[in-house]
């Protein structure tokens, strides 16, 4: 008799289930670092929303994961991912039927919740979804590294390598923080100049604590030791993943940016890194240029919806979308004292 295929919810309060989990993330070829339960733990603990982990099971053998989170927001309307704050995400499991089964499973919850729609986020394109309404504004950015600092160095395309140097020669250097201090000041500046609401530390801080060695910052520093540029990065299995980053003003003159990925890329390598995923961008923007000037090549992201409640089309909650554009002026032209306070309220709302 073959063994039954079982969907149903993990607890994140149980140690044995979460155990199983995780090793399972890390185990599973398409799984990432956001399948990890610590990332729904985070969510859940700064932000407030509900996850739910559905588990695949075949007898006791766990076989597939979904991670969801849940956001029920006045601003944004009601909606249920993979996973909110995370760019990759989606069901990952021992085989297509095991997919489906946790697929339905979360279709099925996002229509009990009464929500507008459903997203899952995958890294990988997926053909079952080909007939399913997409968003095509994402491309993530994957490249694999040398153990070789050196090999790592010229395979930089010249002109981009020249600013790596341009900041060597101007004297910065890179430091690994204990906290995120001086990463979120100069992520909040950053964030506001480009008209952007802030994460609040809180959340910062929650990931590093969550995920201990795993989640880092490194910030770059100016001769005279004042920080100019600052990244928060995620490793997992192989990767490291730079997800979070700030610059202050005078970073583009020092050419701090630069310097601060190449920084990154020789410490990741001696932690063991072989593959740097510069994370993702939307087509056409600055981040989308700066990446490919890296010699990254864009690779299209598969993120799937489904939509309930007569929804007309997929959500365009990002700057792009022009109904955005003069809050962003607004935003721009706020005291930080402001916009760090309502911010996080804007932010929880968008996931």
């Amino acid at each position: 008799m073959s063994a039954v295929l079982q969907v149903r919810p993990l607890a994140l309060d149980q140690p044995a289930q979460v155990r199983a989990w995780d090793h399972y993330v890390r185990a599973q070829p398409q799984a990432t670092f956001f399948h990890l339960s610590g990332w729904a733990r985070v969510v859940q603990r700064v932000w407030g929303h509900r996850c739910t982990l559905l588990a695949a099971w075949r007898d006791d053998q766990l076989v597939g994961v979904l991670p969801l989170g849940e956001i029920d927001s006045l601003l944004f309307g009601h909606s249920i991912s993979s996973m909110p704050f995370a760019v990759y995400g989606g069901a990952v499991g021992d085989d297509e039927s095991v997919v489906q089964a946790l697929e339905a499973a979360a279709d099925a919850l996002a229509q009990r919740l009464g929500a507008d729609h459903l997203e899952l986020r995958h890294l990988q394109p997926q053909p079952r979804h080909r007939d399913s309404p997409q968003q095509d504004l994402y491309v993530t950015f994957r490249k694999a590294l040398s153990a070789d600092h050196e090999a790592n160095l010229l395979a930089i395309p010249r002109k981009q390598r020249a600013m790596v140097r341009k900041g060597m020669a101007n004297g910065l250097r890179a430091e690994i923080d204990a906290d995120a201090g001086r990463f979120f000041e100069l992520f909040a500046d950053n964030v506001h100049r480009h008209g952007t609401p802030a994460m609040p530390r809180a959340w910062f801080e929650g990931l590093l604590q969550e995920f201990g060695r795993d989640a880092e910052v490194m910030t770059v520093l100016a001769p005279d030791g004042r920080p100019v540029s600052s990244v928060l990065s995620f490793y997992f299995r192989d990767e490291v993943l730079p997800y979070y980053a700030g610059d202050d003003l005078a970073a583009r003159e020092l050419a701090a940016n630069d310097f601060k990925y190449w920084a990154l890329m020789q410490h990741a390598v001696d932690r063991g890194a072989r593959l740097f995923d510069y994370g993702r961008s939307k087509l056409g923007t600055g981040p989308y240029s700066f990446k490919k000037n890296w010699g990254f090549e864009p690779q299209a992201l598969s993120y799937a919806f489904r939509l309930y409640r007569g929804q007309d089309g997929v959500p365009q909650q990002n700057p792009n979308n022009p109904k955005y554009q003069a809050l962003i002026r607004t935003w721009r032209r706020l005291p930080r004292a402001v916009v760090d306070r309502l911010g996080p309220w804007v932010v929880r709302s968008l996931g």
